[in-house]
């Protein structure tokens, strides 16, 4: 790892099988890799009805599914109330675009019952078509995004397995296995002390993964570090595990306990909330010992399922 990583001092298993990293290291199935995709089309150039209409009922400018009002051209060409205001042509026919409303469309959505676009990642329900598209905003097997700090850059969505590989290969994120960790966060130079990069760990046990944060940023004005826990997964099962985190030294430690949040919950979003171990920098340079000119943390915790110790 490059030198403004955590350095490994230590792991431990408790009780977790040492052959599970080499197989989540070596399960590359395309199952496993898998992105979110749209169902496969039939081969087949006969189309189904509803797939006919659910094409008809998507916008041709931005793709999405269209809601009430949707509008369409003189000629018939449809799009979205929100697409009808950024464009004053028809993308279709060039033709100028009025008021007029696409009713009998509507009326053909409103008797459509479709089932979730999230099926091949295993939602199962049906809803009318309105109800589908406010339930797919929300639903538990929507695809994830990518939980690397600074997302906003990295537009990688998929499933849990998927992430978690990606999270490796294309960010070179280590993985640790094991509910208990100790590790040494290193910063030399001045300018990295003040402005330490973000860091992120991945750490496998009870058959789940979590993601642990670590960087500096500035609460109010001043500068501070914090550390904090996300669960690769929906809150509500977040909510079934805990966590401990601890730094110290020279005879002081501070610690913090709490629920991991969610990675539906963006770094930025739980940075911002404080929902972590924060620690003010001239603290964190006092357990850092030495001068006091070069940050050495070494963070320790733990993480057990239930909300008791």
């Amino acid at each position: 790892m490059e030198e403004d990583s955590f350095v490994d001092s230590l792991t431990t298993y408790d009780g977790i099988d040492e052959g599970e990293d080499t197989y989540h290291r070596s399960r590359r199935s395309c199952h496993h890799r898998r992105r979110f995709l749209s169902p496969a089309k039939s081969n087949n150039r006969a189309l189904s009805p509803a797939t006919t209409v659910r094409e008809l009922l998507e916008c041709p400018v931005c793709s999405k599914s269209m809601f009430p009002p949707i509008h369409q051209c003189p000629n018939g060409h449809t799009l979205c109330s929100i697409c009808k205001l950024t464009v004053n042509r028809c993308p279709a026919c060039r033709e100028k675009l009025g008021d007029i409303r696409c009713l009998a469309l509507e009326k053909v959505a409103e008797s459509l019952e479709l089932p979730c676009k999230y099926c091949s990642l295993g939602c199962m329900e049906i809803f009318p078509y309105y109800i589908k598209l406010r339930h797919e905003a929300h639903c538990n097997y929507r695809p994830y995004s990518c939980p690397y700090p600074g997302s906003d850059e990295c537009s990688e969505v998929g499933d849990v397995p998927f992430l978690v590989d990606h999270l490796r290969e294309d960010h070179k994120v280590d993985l640790h296995v094991g509910p208990t960790f100790n590790h040494l966060y290193v910063k030399s130079n001045r300018l990295e002390v003040e402005c330490a990069a973000r860091m992120l760990m991945v750490f496998n046990c009870y058959n789940k993964y979590f993601c642990l944060h670590f960087e500096a940023f500035h609460l109010g004005i001043a500068p501070v570090y914090i550390a904090f826990l996300r669960f690769m997964g929906d809150a509500a099962e977040a909510r079934s595990f805990s966590y401990r985190l601890e730094v110290g030294s020279n005879g002081r430690k501070l610690i913090w306990e709490g629920t991991p949040r969610s990675i539906r919950d963006s770094h930025q979003k739980v940075r911002n909330s404080h929902d972590g171990l924060i620690i003010q920098r001239n603290m964190a340079l006092f357990f850092s010992g030495g001068d006091r000119k070069e940050l050495k943390l070494r963070i320790s915790g733990r993480i057990w399922k239930g909300n008791g110790n």
